[in-house]
């Protein structure tokens, strides 16, 4: 029998970009279907979060992401640009985020074409790695979706086909998470218990393996 662990991700948080790869592996070699749940960046789902945020937290979680990602042996730049665009000082958010819509909306159909933890894996390396700046211009976005097995072009006409109809996928997707019991990301759910934070997989493996998590067969 598979097991089922449900993903919450987003595009915008380091620690989804640290998890996923051994997420992929996961998958591969156990018998686990993932579904992937893209959500919302914290700063659209709770922009209050940022407001109440104390000081000491945002110095503390640039330098944890960069030793997260070291740790895995994972390169690691803050992407550029950011994908929500937010005052660095005040933390105010913009009223306006197209640069992390368009990300969360191409996650959302590419999960719909069964592509979405390839096409996730590829563009988090595009956002995270360090290697590209501008990952938002030229052909960077439809090489990462090409490599992930999709057409950006494809995936960009579904989205305006229905915008509205990917805007509620998200916002049922942020809705379900705090409905399994947790905010933030990456949150993995086994059996209705909840495991969050990239720190947590192993604690999560731990578990499966209680439940008879067995490995695929070639």
């Amino acid at each position: 029998m598979d097991h089922r662990v449900t993903l919450y991700w987003s595009f915008r948080s380091p620690y989804s970009y640290v998890i996923t790869p051994r997420i992929v592996d996961l998958g591969a070699r156990y018998r686990v279907e993932i579904d992937l749940r893209i959500v919302h960046p914290a700063a659209i789902r709770n922009p209050t979060y940022f407001a109440r945020m104390d000081p000491l937290a945002r110095p503390y979680f640039m330098k944890d992401s960069a030793r997260a990602a070291a740790f895995q042996g994972m390169p690691f730049h803050r992407p550029v640009p950011d994908p929500i665009a937010q005052d660095p000082v005040t933390l105010a958010i913009a009223a306006e985020q197209p640069l992390a819509r368009r990300l969360s909306h191409l996650g959302i159909v590419a999960v719909e074409r069964g592509r979405g933890l390839p096409f996730a894996s590829e563009v988090a390396r595009l956002l995270w790695d360090g290697k590209t700046s501008g990952w938002d211009q030229g052909t960077h976005l439809a090489d990462a979706a090409a490599r992930a097995g999709l057409r950006l072009a494809e995936l960009e006409a579904d989205i305006a086909a229905d915008p509205a109809r990917t805007e509620e996928r998200l916002a049922y997707n942020d809705r379900t998470l705090r409905a399994a019991g947790h905010w933030g990301v990456p949150t993995m759910v086994f059996e209705d218990e909840v495991f969050f934070g990239q720190d947590r997989f192993d604690v999560l493996v731990w578990r499966m393996k209680q439940r008879g998590l067995a490995l695929r067969t070639s």
